[in-house]
């Protein structure tokens, strides 16, 4: 019997009970995709650095559904694109764990770089084929709107004007960085010090008391210099401070911790969820700086997402490219706990390869109801550069009795 036939003969058919029955005969089921093709395009507004470029990577499907990433360098997104063709891209996680773990040694830094890219192609294709933004399939907006944070806010006169200025263009906050000395002259760390607290002092009384401000010590101060600022800035009451200190030491900042009261920001040097676990976990710092597509795309950044919600500490991801940035926006709304975005204010130039992107306005990032992550690509302005269609890898995927991957 019919299943509409059976409810209405059954006594529950009322007209809301077949309303709702009516409602979801019509919701879209996930259709059968094939990855045919990979490609990559060298985006000339790119910078050349492997885990920063925003070089973009497309996957298509069998069913005319193409996805658009960022990221990566041409080999490593050769490496990783050749392992997924003739998958189903709705297989995110499986797919990641076979980029990842694929050539049996786990991925660095600038291969989580290139799998991130084709992670964010998949999760646009997710979108596009159910017709929903991403943001829906991570669990719905959780709020209105992204607050930013500028860097490379321009200063015309003084620190003073320029914090005033940001604040007045609706940002949340302005950010600063260790002074810089005059060009062609060593770096003195200590009158550096000393110059960035003066300039802190003016960024301070420029954004007021509802204003905030933070600071990049770009890993430029050794550990006694990191502590002797971050003393000094307390009582200004910086947002975060990030980056204190290098980065190749991550337990550094258990040692950091018990000298500096001010908020710590790290990780956009960082990829996976590895390289940031124990500091998040032992409360080390309060922000998490990882970004995208660094980490290895939105499948691993929403698994460190949940570890930081676990242990309240909030999302201030690195800014990238104009893909990511917008994805960026997906992954963040869909978060519980703080946030914050970086945005350049040179960002807000218009990109030829991407008529849409991400939405800005008022110091802003905002989600929008489009389809996938929510750009359109143009590739006229880009240089294609690989095409992927064979299917290759170099190792045995074994397998568990369930299915499930296991090391070869």
């Amino acid at each position: 019997m019919e299943r509409r036939s059976f409810l209405k003969a059954a006594g529950i058919g009322g007209p809301a009970a077949l309303a709702a029955e009516a409602r979801s005969e019509t919701l879209k089921t996930p259709p059968k995709l094939k990855i045919t093709r990979v490609r990559f395009y060298h985006n000339p507004l790119s910078s050349t650095t492997f885990n920063q470029s925003a070089h973009i990577v497309t996957v298509e499907t069998d069913q005319g559904i193409t996805g658009v990433g960022e990221g990566g360098s041409l080999d490593m997104v050769r490496q990783c694109g050749a392992m997924i063709v003739g998958e189903n891209p709705f297989h995110t996680d499986r797919l990641w764990q076979t980029m990842y773990r694929g050539y049996f040694y786990p991925a660095g830094r600038e291969k989580l770089d290139a799998l991130g890219a084709i992670d964010l192609a998949l999760w646009d294709i997710k979108g596009k084929a159910l017709g929903v933004p991403v943001y829906e399939l991570l669990g719905g907006c959780g709020r209105d709107h992204i607050e930013c944070y500028s860097t490379g806010f321009p200063v015309k006169g003084n620190y003073t004007e320029a914090a005033r200025a940001c604040m007045e263009e609706g940002y949340r906050a302005f950010r600063t960085a260790i002074a810089d000395p005059p060009r062609g002259q060593p770096f003195n760390s200590h009158v550096m010090v000393r110059k960035t607290y003066e300039q802190c002092k003016e960024i301070r009384e420029g954004v007021g008391p509802d204003g905030d401000w933070s600071l990049d010590y770009h890993t430029r101060l050794d550990f006694p210099d990191a502590v002797r600022l971050s003393t000094l800035i307390e009582d200004l009451e910086p947002y975060f401070a990030e980056d204190l200190v290098r980065s190749e030491y991550p337990d550094v900042y258990r040692q950091l911790r018990a000298h500096v009261k001010v908020p710590i920001a790290v990780g956009e040097q960082f990829g996976a969820r590895w390289d940031i676990c124990d500091l998040v976990e032992q409360q080390l710092i309060d922000y998490s700086r990882v970004t995208l597509p660094n980490a290895g795309g939105l499948t691993e950044y929403m698994k460190i997402a949940a570890l930081c919600e676990t242990h309240y500490v909030g999302l201030i991801p690195h800014f990238t490219g104009p893909v990511s940035e917008a994805a960026l926006v997906h992954a963040l709304s869909v978060f519980s706990g703080p946030v914050m975005m970086e945005t350049s204010h040179g960002n807000l130039r218009e990109y030829p390869h991407l008529p849409e992107n991400y939405d800005f306005r008022n110091g802003k990032m905002w989600p929008n109801q489009r389809p996938g992550l929510g750009v359109t690509l143009d590739v006229r302005p880009l240089q294609l550069a690989a095409e992927i269609t064979e299917r290759y890898r170099p190792i045995p995927m074994l397998h568990r009795p369930d299915g499930s991957y296991t090391n070869w």
